[in-house]
């Protein structure tokens, strides 16, 4: 299967949290992100809707 590349930009604070998340679950950055949109298109088909009530609210990331 034939990858396409995106550009993608992030805030910092989103970054470090999704940089710790892969590490822990011992995944690259970009896998951790393809991860993560491939479990939300799966949840979307299995119930026609988005995970989140509240999809389009900004995270609130509090990094120290």
């Amino acid at each position: 299967m034939e990858k396409k590349q995106i550009p993608l930009r992030v805030s910092e604070k989103l970054y470090k949290e999704i940089a710790a998340w892969a590490d822990d679950d011992f995944r690259s950055i970009n896998g951790q992100i393809e991860y993560l949109l491939s479990e939300c298109v799966r949840q979307r088909k299995k119930d026609g809707k988005y995970v989140g009530q509240e999809i389009d609210v900004p995270p609130d990331f509090n990094i120290k």
